[in-house]
């Protein structure tokens, strides 16, 4: 089911509601029951994925629990098997036969195909994979009991806001959190629902707007000119951002209804001031992830300056893996490895020296090159094929065979001069609300307004995403993940 969908629409209130009404011992199974039929609102049958590995992983917790020496970490193995199994069937079967297939034939070695597998990818499979595989990891290092309660262990892998795309939670934040009582709470309540509206408007109203555009323009690059591929680049940035956060601001604020604290996924990553503040910005909930069962457990930087730039580039060579079986997200993966790395050997080299790269440079400038680099590597992520990556890059540097100029990318987008101020005017909206957030949480700021700012806030916001926003259940992007 889609966040920005009318079946959403009806669904959550009535959840709600009812979570509300019921006693709170029947509440973790009237979630489960919502969250069942949530993702099979999707495709069905591939709950039964999900009921397999929640299984496998209730289970191992138990018996690493119980278990001393070897065995304990034979039953944790057995678990990331599991876990790593469905996603190397599911989502990376076809990519290794694909890429064997095409070395073989390289090396004109007769090589009869392997075949190809019709698997359809199970909505959110690497989210909801890596959450349960924080679970049997949390217990194996004893930081979290094993969960005993089958269906609570099964509502930690499944609660419906964060199921699909995160953000990818820990156990000891969840699990005790589903037998908390929660009341009713006029405030927290309605501070959920801002929360959702924001979300709900940089999905549709900014996002899809921005999709539009970059739809148009990745489909066909090679009829576009510089001005029009620089503008559709500047765009991908703002709609992946708006899309994804939005989603986690929805997740987030409508768990907060229900009294669920959620982590926080986002953090104006936009205006990072360096690589390292970046990935502490973007997707928390992932990066802390990589950082917690990677790069730590590689050593980390406790050995050493070339096995700390080592580890870094192996996880984000894994962590663009993870984003899709192409090799479009490993060299997207690969090239925030290589910016981190490169911004380490500066800051080594100011540490040395006294002198470094970004010194005189103000903090709108640093602002400014982050996301300039952050924009090229989007690229990769956006494309297709990593031919047509480097192809976009060259007709954004003034390589392509289009006049550039204003009226030839409005022409090439079919937008009207108001409609490109409109886009405009949406992003530096959210650069705005991103700025006040530096300092103070958003729906605090607005909470301390008076009653007529307060509400009229709330009146534009509604209006514009119910007429202005691109419904017509627009699929997140991270769905695909």
């Amino acid at each position: 089911m889609l966040f920005n969908s009318l079946s959403f629409f009806i669904f959550f209130p009535v959840v709600t509601i009812l979570y509300f009404l019921v006693a709170h011992r029947y509440r973790w199974f009237l979630l489960l029951v919502a969250s069942c039929i949530f993702y099979a609102y999707f495709i069905p049958a591939y709950i039964l994925i999900l009921f397999i590995t929640i299984v496998i992983d209730y289970t191992a917790g138990i018996l690493i629990d119980r278990e001393q020496g070897k065995k304990r970490k034979l039953y944790l193995v057995i678990s990331i098997i599991a876990n790593v199994g469905f996603l190397a069937i599911f989502k990376y079967y076809n990519f290794f036969i694909e890429n064997t297939n095409r070395f073989f034939h390289g090396m004109h070695a007769g090589w009869h195909d392997w075949p190809y597998l019709n698997l359809i990818l199970p909505i959110g499979l690497s989210f909801h994979t890596f959450q349960s595989m924080s679970y049997t990891i949390e217990v194996y290092r004893r930081k979290q009991q094993p969960e005993q309660h089958f269906g609570i262990y099964a509502l930690y892998v499944m609660y419906y806001p964060q199921l699909v795309a995160g953000p990818i939670e820990r156990p000891q934040n969840m699990l005790h959190q589903f037998r908390e009582k929660q009341s009713f709470d006029y405030k927290r309540v309605t501070d959920g629902l801002k929360i959702m509206a924001w979300g709900m408007f940089k999905k549709v109203v900014i996002a899809d707007s921005l999709a539009v555009v970059v739809s148009q323009f990745y489909h066909a690059p090679q009829n576009y000119s510089s001005l029009s591929a620089i503008f559709a680049i500047i765009c991908f940035s703002f709609q992946i951002y708006c899309d994804f956060s939005g989603y986690s601001d929805i997740a987030i604020g409508s768990s907060k209804v229900m009294g669920i604290q959620l982590m926080r996924n986002f953090r104006q990553p936009y205006l990072s001031r360096s690589f390292s503040e970046f990935w502490q910005r973007w997707h928390i909930s992932l990066s802390s992830w990589f950082r917690d069962y990677v790069y730590i457990p590689l050593g980390g930087n406790r050995k050493g300056t070339f096995r700390k730039y080592l580890n870094i580039m192996i996880v984000f060579l894994l962590s663009g893996l993870w984003h899709g079986a192409n090799w479009t997200f490993v060299v997207w993966g690969g090239l925030h490895g290589f910016f981190l790395v490169l911004s380490g050997v500066s800051d080594k080299k100011k540490v040395t020296s006294g002198k470094h790269l970004l010194k005189k440079v103000s903090s709108l400038g640093k602002i400014g090159l982050i996301f300039f680099f952050v924009s090229i590597a989007w690229i990769f992520f956006r494309s297709s094929s990593v031919n047509q990556a480097w192809h976009i890059m060259g007709i954004a540097g003034g390589d392509g065979h289009v006049a550039s100029s204003l009226k030839n990318t409005l022409l090439a987008y079919n937008i009207t001069p108001r409609k490109m101020l409109y886009l405009i005017a949406v992003v530096l909206l959210l650069l705005g609300v991103d700025l006040v957030q530096e300092k103070t949480d958003i729906v605090q700021f607005i909470n301390s307004k008076p009653l007529v700012a307060r509400w009229s806030c709330y009146f534009c916001i509604i209006f514009i995403t119910i007429f202005f926003g691109v419904w017509g259940n627009q699929q997140f992007i991270y769905f695909q993940f």
